[in-house]
């Protein structure tokens, strides 16, 4: 195609003023067609491979180095920043600004709701309040779609404007490619058409490829036509070498810049003057080429690296994510028996929830999926929380009720002398007592006071008109103070099954009834300062001491009525509850630990030794409530037989 082309214009060259230039001898045009042919398939080839390159760097998503924003004050004033600048709004940078917004809205709203339920607000007239910072972010956010809008319709404006530009400036290279007598002559206003070409920027995609390769052609053709001007050509192919050797420079030292994002995008920067830039010697461009390609690959291969990690990181969090999901619907599935359960899943969901926020990003497919699967979880648990005390409230309200007139009643008989009718009477409203159920603590604690006041009244009262009757007060009394008397002398002897004996006298001693009330204080004084040198100088176990005493007070707590042994019973019952929790999570840590390490080691074996102790303290508590049910057993035995 260049040979005939040639052919058809020597006559009309022969007439222009090259004329001479071309008549100057064969070796002389042989050297000037192989210097001047300029645009060959080698370069195109270049060229093409460089654009593809570039555009399969550019299909990975931009993505912003992501900030941490601890409050949604700092989100909106950074939306209020972009709003108001200058420059066009990043897209990828505001999708992350709605997404951090809207985690931290959602976040406050929750608080807000669990606040005003932990503080026993009713959830039914629950209502969430406007929020000023979301409408200032909504207002902002419009604002950035307008701007972006506006810039994208300039720029689509821009781009079509710099198309019509390229293709006149194509337009007046095919006609300097195609009219051969002027070729010599345009070659500066050539130079500039080149110039202009590189300083117009983008043109629609989908154009881009054609108008290069046309762009080409017409290059290509029009050095085709400009063999005489060998040393123009050749001061190109010099300063056209420069350039490219300074490009090459500037894209192996990239490799060296810390913030892969950056080197990224200063990587097309010179792509693109890699593109713009003119061709070399013939003998110098596959070698020119495959040291900018060898430098880029490095670039183009950290930046791939660096969204796989980025990318693996996010499946990590969605993993970890989901974990917390999973659980959160498994403490909400659990069965509740009441609000000891109620509050102790709740510490556990708001601890998974503190979780959560230390957790990054998710895949953005997923992202918003695992939060909405998340939220909807725990808004399930929060809410039947929310019946379930709605419900107990309304309980105490009514047991609250039915105590008061039981205090009430108390009190109206408190002041009797009916001694053997009122006693039934207030034993009958202690029975009753125990059968309703509870009550607000500061409330109970008022309500049980005052019934306990009345009921104590009555019995010291009785129980003082009556003392001085009692014979069989004065028998316990003589025999109480026999027991005491064996006891010092065991203290004496010493004897081997000491301990045995000491628990079998004390076991007596408490199976033994009243004594008159003024010698009470004075007998128990002399029992305990017995048995306290006996547990003291023989070791009796601590236990055995605890619930050896604990028996003896028994028949004083006893005296002041039957709800005083229940009372204590149900606070024995809380703390038998307590410490059989205390002894499953104890148990339930110790198989997580690793015991490979001498820290581990050490860890494991205090913990076994408070498990030990918890055991210790739950089985004489067990004993003690034992103690009370044989006491509570005789009593009624006693009033039987009245």
């Amino acid at each position: 195609m260049q040979l005939v082309i040639f052919e058809l214009i020597t006559p009309i060259f022969i007439m222009d003023s090259q004329e001479k230039a071309l008549q100057q001898g064969t070796e002389e045009l042989k050297q000037a067609e192989e210097t001047v042919e300029t645009t060959t398939q080698e370069e195109l080839k270049a060229t093409e491979e460089t654009a593809v390159e570039n555009d399969q760097a550019a299909v990975e998503p931009e993505q912003q180095i992501r900030k941490n924003y601890a409050t949604k004050q700092e989100v909106l004033q950074r939306m209020k920043e972009i709003a108001q600048g200058s420059d066009t709004p990043a897209k990828t940078e505001v999708d992350l600004l709605k997404t951090v917004f809207y985690k931290l809205h959602f976040a406050e709203r929750e608080a807000a709701q669990r606040e005003y339920l932990e503080a026993g607000g009713d959830p039914d007239k629950y209502q969430v309040m406007p929020d000023e910072d979301e409408e200032a972010f909504k207002q902002e956010m419009s604002i950035i779609k307008e701007k972006r809008q506006k810039a994208f319709l300039e720029q689509e404006q821009e781009k079509q404007e710099n198309l019509e530009k390229k293709l006149a400036i194509i337009e007046k290279i095919k006609a300097m490619a195609t009219s051969p007598e002027e070729a010599g002559k345009s070659y500066s206003d050539f130079k500039a058409l080149q110039q202009e070409w590189k300083e117009i920027k983008t043109v629609p995609a989908d154009k881009a490829n054609e108008l290069w390769r046309n762009y080409q052609l017409y290059v290509e053709q029009f050095y085709d036509l400009l063999k005489l001007n060998i040393e123009a050509r050749e001061y190109d192919f010099k300063k056209n070498l420069e350039i490219k050797t300074r490009l090459c420079e500037a894209a192996e030292k990239l490799a060296d810049e810390p913030d892969v994002i950056s080197a990224f995008h200063q990587l097309q920067e010179l792509h693109q003057q890699y593109r713009e830039a003119g061709p070399v010697a013939k003998d110098l461009r596959e070698q020119v080429w495959a040291r900018f390609k060898e430098a880029s690959t490095v670039i183009n291969k950290r930046h791939q690296q660096h969204f796989e990690q980025l990318r693996a990181k996010e499946e990590e969090n969605l993993q970890r994510k989901t974990e917390l999901c999973e659980k959160v619907e498994a403490i909400a599935a659990e069965e509740k028996k009441g609000s000891a359960d109620w509050e102790k899943q709740t510490k556990q969901i708001i601890e998974l929830q503190q979780e959560w926020k230390t957790i990054g990003f998710a895949p953005q497919k997923m992202n918003v999926k695992i939060f909405e699967r998340f939220r909807a979880a725990c808004d399930d648990f929060f809410s039947r929380k929310g019946e379930f005390f709605k419900d107990l409230k309304a309980k105490f309200a009514e047991n609250a009720e039915k105590k008061r007139a039981l205090v009430e009643q108390a009190q109206a008989l408190k002041d009797s002398t009916e001694w053997k009718k009122t006693s039934d009477k207030l034993i009958a409203l202690q029975k009753e007592w125990k059968t309703i159920g509870m009550v607000p603590k500061k409330l109970g604690d008022q309500l049980w006071n005052d019934f306990l006041g009345a009921c104590n009244h009555f019995f010291e009262a009785r129980n003082a008109a009556n003392a001085g009757t009692r014979n069989e007060e004065k028998e316990n009394l003589e025999k109480k103070r026999s027991i005491i008397a064996k006891l010092k002398e065991l203290a004496e002897e010493k004897t081997e099954d000491i301990q045995e004996k000491v628990h079998e006298l004390v076991e007596e001693y408490n199976k033994t009834g009243h004594v008159p009330f003024k010698e009470k204080d004075k007998l128990y004084k002399e029992y305990h300062e017995i048995t306290d040198k006996l547990y003291k100088e023989f070791h009796i176990s601590a236990a055995r001491r605890r619930l050896d005493s604990f028996k003896s007070n028994l028949k004083s707590m006893a005296e002041r009525g039957a709800t005083a042994l229940d009372s204590e019973r149900s606070r024995l019952m809380r703390r038998y509850e307590q410490l059989r929790q205390e002894i499953n999570t104890y148990e339930n840590n110790l198989g997580f630990l690793n015991a490979s390490s001498k820290k581990g080691n050490s860890l494991i074996d205090e913990m076994n030794r408070k498990v030990e102790k918890l055991k210790d303290d739950l089985k004489l508590t067990r004993d003690k409530i034992k103690a009370i049910d044989a006491e509570n057993a005789a009593a009624d035995k006693e009033e039987t037989a009245e």
